[in-house]
């Protein structure tokens, strides 16, 4: 993918803005970051729009767009809901998945795991973000997925970021082995509780991840 796409553009300003290079209320110039990625400010309005999904800037009328950063409280709160979301979705998966879904599953974490031998965690949270979409979709449910797919989305600066911690990717791999286990005994409350942890292990995850982040701003 090209240095300049839009999404690549999105995901440095999200860990520059997680890193505390962009504080609270900064105004992001579109102007200001073009020059600075040198691209037009059509890329640049683009990844304003992902950001303000995602939650991490907002948009003022007339005035333009300004970081946002979400509290503790907050993030602790968005990961509680998404947890009980990924573990209804799995529960509903586990009972309706189909043979070539749960193919397609399992490839998918093949793809985590090459991308865990090569240390690379950009790419693991690809695949990894793959995996979590099939089983939404296989959960038969399309609010549940709709809404779980919304909140995946305004969660995934956080998610992508906390993968990069020591020992993390792994840990995800093993979870996921955990989750495609039960999926395929069709076993509903043990996908739904291993999933729950799968995901609140993350928010556990990503706070130390801050307090790290902002310990090297320091």
């Amino acid at each position: 993918m090209s240095k300049t796409h839009p999404n690549v553009i999105a995901d440095h300003l999200e860990e520059m803005i997680l890193e505390g290079t962009f504080a609270d209320n900064d105004r992001l110039d579109e102007v200001q970051l073009a020059k600075r990625f040198s691209v037009s400010r059509t890329p640049i309005r683009e990844a304003l729009q992902r950001l303000t999904q995602a939650g991490l800037a907002e948009r003022i009328p007339r005035r333009g767009v300004f970081v946002r950063q979400p509290g503790a409280i907050e993030l602790l709160e968005m990961f509680e809901v998404m947890a009980e979301l990924e573990a209804a979705a799995a529960r509903f998966a586990a009972q309706r998945i189909s043979d070539a879904a749960l193919k397609e599953l399992v490839d998918t974490n093949e793809e985590c795991e090459r991308a865990l031998q090569d240390k690379d965690a950009d790419r693991y949270y690809r695949a990894n973000e793959r995996f979590h979409q099939i089983i939404y979709a296989q959960s038969g449910n399309s609010f549940l997925e709709a809404e779980a797919t919304r909140l995946h989305r305004r969660l995934k600066p956080f998610r992508r970021l906390q993968l990069r911690l020591r020992g993390r990717l792994r840990q995800s791999m093993s979870e996921h082995e955990s989750i495609l286990k039960a999926l395929s005994d069709g076993d509903p409350e043990t996908a739904a509780n291993v999933t729950r942890q799968h995901i609140a292990v993350q928010g556990d995850k990503f706070h130390h991840l801050i307090a790290t982040l902002k310990t090297a701003a320091e």
